[in-house]
């Protein structure tokens, strides 16, 4: 096991916490209670189960939006061109952007990059999705097109982890709310407690500035 670091389990999940996607631990290997950073290759490999889409777009600036969502399916994992193509005109419809298919980023508003985006991660069929801010770039007009993608994606059954600052999506879309300071966790618990009837009192602060 020397290619392998070693670090103590508890110190790792007291710091960081820890994930399981289909049951499986990301980035680590687990034997009694050390911890095994995984080999470079498996990371990669366990990565492929999770889409992120970022708070900027990084989409391809040179490529169209049809060419940004197939470029991960076609380049990373093998799918033949003519297949990433037809998911890829799918999942565009799916967003909203059937209509787009030719259009470079640039010819695209906020919201509708930010769509291709999701389209982009959905293209790698993610387990999980994780989105940072997606919505705290864009023009107050624009925020509620991806909201809108995104509130169909729960309701479709997709596991998601959000980091927002949208109450209001929060609490209609939620199964569960954390709010932390610092990296930590300060207070956790269904929306409607969290978010309505919070105990701590940095819960209460933080929620009286969003929502003033």
């Amino acid at each position: 096991m020397a290619d392998d670091a070693m670090v103590c389990a508890d110190q790792v999940w007291k710091s960081f916490g820890k994930l399981w996607v289909d049951g499986e631990l990301m980035g680590y290997r687990q034997r009694g209670n050390v911890l095994h950073e995984t080999k470079t290759r498996d990371v990669a490999r366990q990565r492929a189960k999770i889409g992120m889409v970022f708070q900027r777009f990084n989409l391809f600036p040179h490529r169209t939006a049809l060419e940004n969502v197939m470029e991960g399916p076609v380049h990373v994992k093998g799918v033949p061109r003519a297949e990433g193509e037809r998911d890829a005109v799918a999942l565009l419809g799916q967003v909203g952007l059937g209509d787009k298919l030719d259009s470079y980023p640039a010819q695209l508003s906020g919201g509708q990059q930010q769509r291709v985006a999701i389209a982009r991660a959905l293209a790698l069929r993610p387990k999980v999705m994780l989105f940072d801010e997606p919505t705290s770039a864009l023009d107050p007009e624009l925020v509620g097109e991806v909201l809108d993608v995104m509130q169909q994606l729960a309701r479709d059954g997709m596991t998601m982890i959000v980091v927002t600052h949208e109450i209001g999506f929060a609490r209609e879309v939620a199964d569960g709310v954390a709010l932390t300071d610092g990296g930590v966790v300060v207070e956790s618990s269904p929306p409607n407690e969290v978010l309505v009837k919070p105990r701590q009192e940095h819960t209460k602060l933080f929620l009286s500035k969003v929502l003033a």
